[in-house]
Parts: C-alpha cells; sequence; structure tokens
C-alpha cells in the first residue's frame, strides 16, 4: 500500500513540474507557430506586387516627311521595300508626294498593322524565301479594304510567313486609294501592273522566276488583280518610252487570284476584249451570304469559260459572308487565313494551293510550268466559238 501511494504522489508530481518548467526546444517551436501564422496573415492580406509589363519593341512605325519623295517603311521584318515610280514620275502627285502614310495599329496585337491609308508614293515591299525551299514563284498581294483603306494586316502580312512554307516569295502591294483621290483604274489598276513589271525586273537579283510572278487580290485588291490579266498588253504599249528602265519587261501576270472579288471588268454587262493568252484564275467566295460578290466571282468565270481560257477555277462556299459583315452570333466574317469558325470557307487558301501546285507553280524554279504549256497549246488552237 506505502509502495501504491508513493508511485501515485509521484506521477502528479512528474506532470506538474513538465507543464511548469517546458524545454527550450518546446519554447523555439511555440514561438516559431506563432511567427509562421503571422507572417501568413501578412502575405494572404499583401502580396507581392508583380512587375510592370514592358512596352512592345520593334513596333513599325511611319519614316520622317522633308522635303524629298516620302519613303515607304517595311511593315514586316525583314522586308526590302522599293517605290513603283521614280519621284519625278508623271503617275505621282507632285504636291502630296512628302506626305507619310498613316497606319492603324490593333490594340490587342502590339506591332500589328491592320490598315494603311494615305498612300502617295506606292510601293512593294518583298520578302523572299530559303534558297533551299524556293519554287521560284512569286505572289503580289494586293489587300481590300473597299478603296478606302488598304487592309494589308489579314490580307498580305498574314500569308508570307504561310507562302514561305510552300517556297512561294511574297510582295505586298501599297496601291494608291480612292479615299485619298485616286482612281482605281487609272492608278491602282497601273500600281499593279507596274508592280508586276518591277517584281520581274528585278527577278534574276531575288530569285524569282520570271515566269512564276501573279497576283492575288482581296475583295477591293481583286479590282486590280482582274483587269490586270486583261489589260497588260495595253499597259505594256502605254508605258514604252525608251526612258523608261522597265520598258521592254512585261506586266502579264502568270496566274492570278481573286478572293471574295470586288467588280471586275466583266460586271454590269462589261464586255472588253480577252486576250488569247489570259492567265490562268483561281477564284473564291461565299455563295448566298455573300450575294453580290459571288455574282462578281461567278461573272468573271463565265467570261473565261466563253474565251476558253484554261485552268480557271472556281470554288462558291454555301456558308460564308463577306469580311467585316455581322453574323447571327454577333460576331463579324473575318477575312484573309483566319478559320471563320471552322467553316469549310476557311480552307479556302488550302485550295489554291492545290490548284496552285497542279498547275506546276510549286515545282523547281526554271521548269516549264503546266499553266504555261497549256497556255502555249491554247495558242495553237483556232478561235472557239462562244455559246
Amino acid at each position: 500500500m506505502s509502495s501504491e501511494k508513493s508511485l501515485a504522489s509521484k506521477r502528479p508530481l512528474a506532470k506538474i513540474r513538465v507543464m511548469k518548467s517546458p524545454s527550450l526546444a518546446s519554447v523555439y517551436f511555440l514561438v516559431s507557430i506563432g511567427a509562421f501564422a503571422q507572417e501568413s496573415s501578412k502575405s494572404s492580406t499583401a502580396p507581392a506586387t508583380l512587375p510592370s509589363i514592358p512596352l512592345p519593341m520593334s513596333v513599325p512605325a511611319t519614316g520622317p516627311t522633308n522635303d524629298a519623295a516620302y519613303a515607304p517603311q517595311p511593315i514586316l521584318q525583314g522586308g526590302v521595300v522599293i517605290p513603283l515610280y521614280p519621284p519625278d514620275s508623271p503617275h505621282l502627285k507632285k504636291d502630296r508626294i512628302r506626305e507619310a502614310e498613316q497606319y492603324s495599329m490593333s490594340k490587342a496585337a502590339p506591332g500589328r498593322i491592320n490598315s494603311i491609308i494615305n498612300i502617295h508614293n506606292p510601293s512593294i515591299e518583298v520578302h523572299t524565301v530559303e534558297g533551299g525551299i524556293n519554287t521560284g514563284a512569286a505572289i503580289i498581294l494586293a489587300a481590300g479594304g473597299g478603296h478606302r483603306t488598304l487592309n494589308v494586316g489579314s490580307e498580305s502580312a498574314d500569308f508570307v510567313p504561310f507562302f514561305y512554307n510552300y517556297g512561294v516569295n511574297t510582295i505586298i502591294l501599297r496601291n494608291r486609294l480612292r479615299n485619298d483621290g485616286y482612281n482605281v483604274q487609272a492608278d491602282a489598276v497601273n500600281d499593279a501592273l507596274q508592280a508586276i513589271r518591277l517584281v520581274r525586273a528585278h527577278a534574276k537579283q531575288w530569285n524569282i522566276d520570271s515566269n512564276k510572278i501573279g497576283i492575288m487580290g482581296f475583295s477591293a485588291g481583286a479590282e486590280l488583280a482582274a483587269p490586270a490579266a486583261i489589260q497588260f498588253e495595253d499597259f505594256d504599249k502605254k508605258n514604252s518610252d525608251s526612258s523608261d528602265p522597265l520598258t521592254g519587261v512585261s506586266s502579264r501576270p502568270d496566274f492570278i487570284g481573286l478572293v471574295y472579288p470586288g467588280p471586275s471588268p466583266f460586271a454590269r454587262g462589261g464586255n472588253p476584249p480577252i486576250p488569247r493568252n489570259c492567265p490562268p484564275a483561281f477564284i473564291v467566295c461565299g455563295g448566298s451570304g455573300d450575294r453580290v460578290h459571288a455574282i462578281w466571282a461567278d461573272e468573271y468565270l463565265a467570261a473565261m469559260l466563253q474565251a476558253g481560257i484554261p485552268n480557271v477555277e472556281m470554288h462558291i462556299y454555301g456558308n460564308g459572308r463577306h469580311p467585316g459583315e455581322q453574323l447571327s452570333d454577333g460576331t463579324r466574317m473575318t477575312g484573309g487565313l483566319t478559320a471563320k469558325n471552322g467553316i469549310p470557307f476557311g480552307t479556302w487558301q488550302d485550295r489554291f494551293v492545290d490548284w496552285f501546285r497542279d498547275l506546276g507553280f510549286l515545282q523547281k524554279s526554271g521548269v516549264d510550268t503546266k499553266a504555261a504549256r497549256d497556255i502555249t497549246a491554247f495558242l495553237a488552237q483556232p478561235a472557239l466559238r462562244k455559246f
């Protein structure tokens, strides 16, 4: 009994001794927990400040203005920019040639130029491809914009890397606009034909095949490409002065592309003569949703079929509207290479590549294309009767 009492009396004493005299480790542990809790409370109420986002770099800018003709600047890295005409050309307005172009920049994609206006010194911007993949083909890109603006973002710049992957050189055309006081036929169409001559004149320097140079026009830009296909002979005759360094260089495109086109020379009952060596054409448009442009596309096709011009291909998509038009969900139809909400119309560029390959434009430089052989064979035939 005495031993049990002794043990009982010792147990509470030991317990009291531990509580009254905690070890140094226990004290440190409790203090650490308190400090951690306090720090956690501070961090949850006052998070660290993120560093500020730096400004975009290498944003394209217009060139300076001075007493000389305005020097157009490249809108994409590495672009070689050449004015279409010498500064003293009678084609230019002397009182406006020094004015700078004006860029409309994207608000969501820093550095992206959506469109350009105030073009008084028209030019081309050349983008070549690596020698190992270079087919020698070159496409001059004529953007749309209703002759009010030049939508070089979606309908020119986006195509440079796209066509690069196929070994195709690209040239961005900056033509003059009706909104800036120019006539589409007298000025803008001439800019397109002059661009073809200029590219052909420098073809060797840029490793371009002079027999593989064409033009692709979008909407209002197609109003330049379509006339170029039938007016090149007349243009070359009018611009054959011995003082012109491009005299003798043909402005005939080897192919054309008409993408959701504006009115061609065959619209509204037009019936201009069609040269028998008129180039092949690829035509694409939305259907009933873009009815008026589809009719203009169909008018060009019908004229080419009546003339028997080889290798003219057209795609009219059942679902699709003109770029910028409002859709049923409140969004707007996009142009150029965009997927267009996943509808088949958004893959038209793949159909163009199929057509382009089929005609031999993606084979090695210097090799005769099927397009050229078919034109030669067609010229050897008697003229076809109209139906």
